[in-house]
């Protein structure tokens, strides 16, 4: 059986933790900005971990990511 390969996209838009959780950014961040509160946006730039439903996904499309 041919090895897996990392999923470019998902390698993009997700970076391993040291305690090896799944980082990700929100979104809703590229436009519109005049509509949404000061507080919402505020905490839209912070990231995010990955919740663990997510996760047990996302782990197959990162086979070989290191970081």
């Amino acid at each position: 059986m041919p090895k897996m390969k990392t999923h470019r996209g998902a390698a993009k838009r997700f970076r391993k933790t040291g305690t090896g959780k799944l980082k990700r950014s929100h979104g809703y961040t590229s436009h519109l900005f005049g509509n949404k509160s000061q507080k919402q946006k505020r905490k839209l730039r912070k990231a995010a971990i990955v919740s663990s439903g997510d996760y047990k996904r996302i782990r197959t499309l990162l086979t070989y990511k290191k970081n």
